[in-house]
């Protein structure tokens, strides 16, 4: 395994929730990585970022570790979720909410 996939996994693994992404949660640098930043709040489980605009390797490191071409990425549990359109329509139909729960992370409840 190679120096930035060791990295990469290590990011996957030792969090409960990982968001590989353009920018940060507060100055997301796409409108992809800003949805999944929304559904993410929206739901309230906490998480962690990676910025692929700050390390070239990982912004392709990342495409290779997944085979999933586009940025942003999402990870439960070690669990490669998909890209912006699958956690927009996971979301969409309650499945994240459940995917999180099923995994023992705590979703915030609806009012």
């Amino acid at each position: 395994m190679t120096d930035v996939a060791a990295r990469i996994d290590n990011a996957v693994k030792t969090n409960d929730v990982v968001l590989f992404m353009k920018g940060t949660p507060q100055f997301p640098m796409c409108g992809f990585s800003s949805q999944v930043v929304q559904i993410l709040g929206y739901v309230g489980v906490p998480y962690s970022t990676v910025n692929v605009l700050e390390d070239q390797e990982i912004r392709e490191g990342i495409k290779a570790y997944s085979n999933w071409p586009t940025i942003p990425q999402l990870y439960v549990k070690g669990e490669f979720i998909g890209g912006c359109d699958i956690t927009r329509e996971m979301f969409q139909a309650g499945e994240l909410q459940a995917l999180f729960e099923d995994k023992g992370i705590a979703v915030k409840q609806a009012s």
